[in-house]
């Protein structure tokens, strides 16, 4: 693959966030790569779900009462519980609302309100789209220090792959996690899935540190190798490391290609950014607007294919 692009939680600007209906429409739009993140249910049900609780900017009772923050839980809730909010639109005047002004709801008069889909649901999706090259990069949510709100790394594991092996589809998956805990079980486990090491290293909650291990960093340590994050992950087993965007330089993209590692950037959405971090050479990039990278990329690169017209 030349160039990955991929779709920020099924491209997020576009419709809203990690719903069937905007991974169709990335589908569409014939991304490499739905962008997703999933969770567990109380009754072990892997579902598709930035958030560990239901997002009081998302999720809406069948009254249209959007939830009381912070949100239940998802692993306290029964699937039938969590499919029966409407999660089609963004709370107005919030400041998610405010950073995607174009988003398009997907809830209405007569219009079946999207629900919080299953990971089977979307692989069932990817399936009858009839696109035989779409990957799926699934990140794990879980918080080492909120252990409550999510299964341990081991079930989670478990249950992952366990439903990937079911739908043998364990050759168009990728797994990542700012979690490193549950990488390393997956290289255990499968170690024909590629695995993917997130990172951020600025603003108010940065998981990784150059200097010590962190939660998040499954004991591993840059300071023991060199300072160097692409080091850090090559020593862990990571197939490609997904930092943040403006975490990013020209040596750090070289370093890494050197060790082996691809680089994807997340969550770059300027055009500006996405020319410049090409330049760079890093090896994909997600993103909320999937239409717009493609554009970028058809206009500073290689031909790209014409998304299909429709879908089977």
């Amino acid at each position: 693959m030349a160039f990955d692009i991929e779709a920020h939680r099924g491209g997020r600007a576009l419709h809203p966030e990690n719903t069937l209906q905007a991974f169709a429409t990335a589908l569409d739009l014939h991304v490499d790569t739905l962008e997703l993140d999933v969770g567990v249910t109380r009754d072990g049900v892997l579902v598709v779900s930035h958030e560990r609780r239901l997002n009081p900017d998302l999720a809406r009772d069948a009254a249209g009462n959007y939830v009381v923050p912070p949100g239940p839980p998802l692993i306290e809730l029964p699937l039938a519980e969590v499919q029966a909010y409407d999660v089609g639109q963004i709370r107005p005047g919030s400041d998610y609302a405010r950073q995607f002004p174009k988003q398009r709801a997907l809830s209405g008069p007569g219009v079946a309100p999207p629900r919080i889909p299953t990971l089977k649901e979307v692989i069932d999706l990817v399936r009858r789209s009839g696109d035989d090259h779409v990957r799926l990069n699934i990140e794990t949510k879980l918080d080492p220090a909120l252990p409550a709100e999510a299964p341990d790394p081991e079930r989670f594991v478990t249950l992952l792959l366990g439903l990937i092996d079911a739908e043998q589809f364990s050759n168009r998956v990728m797994i990542q996690s700012f979690d490193w805990r549950t990488l390393q079980l997956v290289q255990q486990r499968a170690p024909n899935i590629p695995t993917v090491y997130l990172t951020l290293q600025r603003g108010k909650a940065p998981t990784v540190s150059l200097t010590e291990a962190t939660r998040w960093t499954a004991g591993f340590n840059p300071a023991d190798h060199g300072g160097s994050l692409p080091r850090t992950i090559h020593a862990a087993g990571g197939k490609v490391w997904s930092p943040y965007f403006a975490d990013v330089t020209p040596e750090l993209i070289g370093e890494a290609h050197g060790l082996g590692l691809s680089v994807v950037v997340w969550t770059v959405n300027k055009p500006e950014d996405m020319v410049r971090l090409m330049d760079s050479g890093v090896d994909g990039i997600i993103s909320d607007r999937p239409d717009l990278l493609r554009d970028v990329i058809g206009s500073n690169g290689p031909a790209l294919p014409k998304p299909p017209q429709r879908r089977p």
